[in-house]
């Protein structure tokens, strides 16, 4: 990895949270961070890797963001006037930056922008995720994602919603929104949708900081508890889940002695703490079905299924129902599993984890032919290399001859 990549997966967010503070439109933001970035890839190869590269991005892209709004507002442009106004009225040192993340992911989660709308404009801004990478993540077209992300910068706009971290009494509608931006920006680091490496270590980081920040908002919700310790239990099995050669190790097949067990004992913790308050939620069911997984072998299938069961009836989605169906495989056998499986693909046609899931009890189930033809699938959906090499493995297996020319 290079060192202008390194510091744009650390600092991008950072940046643009920074410059929308200063500016207060989220496009002038954007676009002043990512010309910042251009110009370090030009740069610094010549002369070397500034002594504080998120310093220079942030002053950089101010300076480009302030002169391209000069030019603007020579044109009568109503918008580049009043950004170059508000940036006019903020002190002119970037280092000392405070929380500026949380104020954009509560502006990002105004109640005024639809659920999902919320969820994908953070992690285009915090995250750095690209257009692509996120229509993965809601299984759309990229096109139809770029276009929800135009209009939800834009009803920010228009809207005028404030960029701040709400008042107390605000805050409990803006949570559900709020924790599951968090948590999808876990997911993107802990199963990355896209490029060679599984993990991305720097967005689950981001996800167990912002998820903190919230717990400290809130001390006394269960359900942002529950989802710190749902991120800790799973951030606790990252160094396991690749091997040496980055490929992707299944969870009965890691090495737990390389789980990190400071994470494992506070991502326990926390889950006793939430059982002990007694209001269930879908952060605190999943924390509590990964403490399960965390549990010394053999693992309690049937009480992984009851969770799911519990699950199911806080959040029916079919993503659960596919979860909870491989833990029926578990308990009742491939058969039962796949009929469940088979139920949901009208839902999950463009999910490759439905058409690997499939493909692996067709296997079980010695029907080949069909396990082939599934495999097939989910390598066409697949974004991962190290999911693609995985797959490409069960594909062998059931191919005979291993997988088809130009298949990795």
């Amino acid at each position: 990895m290079s060192e202008v990549e390194r510091v744009f997966r650390a600092e991008y967010g950072r940046s643009v949270a920074v410059l929308v503070r200063v500016f207060g439109d989220l496009d002038v933001a954007e676009e002043a961070v990512q010309d910042a970035f251009a110009e370090a890839v030009r740069r610094w190869p010549e002369t070397g890797v500034p002594p504080s590269p998120a310093g220079w991005i942030i002053t950089t892209a101010r300076n480009r963001a302030i002169d391209r709004l000069r030019r603007e507002s020579t044109r009568d442009d109503r918008q580049a006037r009043s950004a170059l106004l508000h940036a006019r009225d903020e002190p002119e040192e970037v280092g000392a930056v405070g929380d500026e993340r949380l104020r954009l992911i509560f502006t990002c989660c105004h109640p005024a922008l639809n659920p999902a709308a919320r969820v994908a404009l953070t992690l285009r801004l915090l995250g750095g995720l690209s257009t692509a990478e996120i229509a993965r993540a809601f299984l759309v077209p990229e096109a139809t994602m770029a276009q929800r992300l135009v209009r939800a910068k834009a009803k920010v706009r228009d809207a005028r919603i404030p960029y701040r971290v709400p008042g107390r009494e605000e805050l409990p509608e803006r949570l559900r929104a709020v924790l599951a931006v968090v948590y999808l920006v876990f997911n993107e680091g802990y199963s990355a949708s896209s490029g060679g490496a599984l993990v991305r270590g720097d967005l689950c980081a981001e996800a167990v900081r912002l998820g903190r920040l919230v717990v400290e908002l809130l001390p006394e919700e269960p359900e942002a508890v529950g989802l710190v310790a749902l991120m800790l239990l799973l951030g606790a099995r990252a160094p396991a889940r690749t091997g040496p050669d980055g490929g992707l190790v299944r969870l009965a097949d890691q090495d737990r002695s390389r789980w990190d067990a400071a994470m494992l004992a506070e991502g326990r913790e926390l889950v006793r703490w939430c059982l002990r308050r007694g209001r269930p939620g879908p952060y605190q069911v999943q924390a509590a079905i990964n403490a399960v997984h965390s549990d010394p072998p053999p693992t309690d299938w049937a009480q992984v299924v009851r969770l799911y069961d519990h699950l199911l009836v806080l959040t029916p989605s079919p993503v659960v129902a596919l979860n909870r169906a491989v833990a029926v495989a578990e308990v009742d056998g491939p058969g039962p599993a796949l009929a469940l499986v088979d139920g949901l693909g009208g839902s999950l046609a463009r999910y490759h984890l439905f058409h690997a899931v499939r493909a692996e009890l067709l296997r079980r189930l010695g029907r080949d032919g069909e396990a082939e033809g599934a495999y097939r699938r989910a390598l066409e959906l697949a974004g991962n290399d190290a999911e693609r090499d995985l797959l490409l493995d069960g594909l062998g297996s059931v191919a005979g001859s291993g997988p088809p020319p130009g298949a990795g």
